[in-house]
């Protein structure tokens, strides 16, 4: 049994070498179009609209990179992906990035060979209940059923959080959080439990929200990002520093309303550096001077975003919390572009 996960683990490494060794940023140049890796469903974050358009907080990064690299936000498939098949789509190269609420993790990083470009939403696992179930608190569900994701971290989470507090439950093994959404309201599970952004997403569709409650506890740490291949370092810098595009952008007060006239030049020499009017930063990622303004001009900056796709004024309802910049309490945090 060792020796069979070992090959596996092996030919899994195998695979992301082989797929990053190819060049990805050449690759999407050649090809004119990013495949980029997202969640099947989940409103706010990466859904098809009634158009059948991708649009979300996840698919915005998706489009930024575009932007970046091809000068065209829309030269973007698409490709959903469940918790079992992501790491596999993107270690084969199918897609080119994943950015699907996935939480950077010690094994995801170092054993399966992958690499996170930074953090676009600081997030923690938390449990929804009926509001009938009467339940104020998680350690209240001795004995529960409870929908579960297969393939992510929330399954061990759950598991380490029942056992320390001397409870049980059974799990609901589902695969899509449309399918736990369909099984939780029909009933087949108490509780649903997934990162508490996903649980917001997923209540924000239901016909009566306030007949569900996100229960007080957070019982981890998932800071979700995207992921590139380990091994294609050019291919990494690029998707981290469009993230970290966006993020600057907005703690220098860069918006989609007054690019137009920063772009031109500023007093700010970081500014001026980011958007290309002095310094060669474009040429150092091996795109060119106006990458950043592109990614910047097709989506907005990071608060732009999240405003537009997960805000407090969106139906999912989302505070920006610890994903507020660091100026004003949060963790968002950008390095220098210097």
């Amino acid at each position: 049994m060792k020796k069979s996960v070992l090959l596996g683990a092996m030919a899994f490494a195998g695979l992301a070498a082989g797929a990053a060794s190819a060049g990805t940023l050449d690759d999407v140049k050649a090809r004119g179009k990013l495949n980029c890796g997202v969640t099947v469903g989940l409103v706010g974050f990466a859904a098809p609209n009634a158009n059948g358009e991708w649009e979300g907080f996840d698919v915005a990064v998706c489009r930024a990179v575009a932007a970046a690299v091809l000068g065209d936000s829309t030269a973007v498939e698409f490709v959903p992906t469940t918790g079992k098949t992501r790491f596999t789509a993107l270690a084969s190269g199918e897609i080119d990035m994943l950015a699907r609420n996935t939480t950077w993790t010690f094994s995801r990083d170092v054993d399966l060979k992958f690499e996170f470009t930074g953090v676009n939403y600081y997030d923690g696992q938390g449990f929804m209940v009926p509001k009938d179930l009467g339940v104020s608190s998680a350690k209240e569900l001795d004995g529960a059923t409870v929908c579960i994701q297969t393939g992510t971290t929330t399954e061990l989470n759950l598991a380490d959080f029942f056992r320390s507090n001397n409870i049980s439950y059974e799990p609901v093994p589902i695969e899509t959080n449309a399918e736990a959404q369909q099984q939780y309201l029909a009933g087949a599970c108490d509780v649903y439990t997934t990162d508490a952004s996903g649980l917001a997403a997923t209540r924000a569709t239901f016909d009566d929200p306030g007949a569900h409650v996100l229960l007080p506890e957070i019982i981890s740490k998932e800071p979700l990002g995207p992921l590139v291949r380990h091994g294609d370092n050019e291919w990494g810098d690029v998707v981290r520093w469009t993230l970290n595009a966006l993020v600057s952008a907005e703690e220098l007060g860069i918006t989609s309303a007054n690019l137009s006239e920063m772009s031109a030049g500023t007093e700010n020499p970081e500014i001026n550096r980011l958007l290309g009017s002095e310094g060669t930063l474009g040429e150092m990622l091996g795109l060119d001077a106006t990458w950043a303004q592109k990614a910047i001009a097709s989506q907005g900056n990071y608060g732009e975003i999240f405003a537009k796709n997960i805000g407090e004024d969106t139906p999912v309802g989302l505070a920006r919390g610890l994903n507020a910049q660091w100026t004003e309490g949060g963790l968002l945090y950008a390095p220098p572009f210097r």
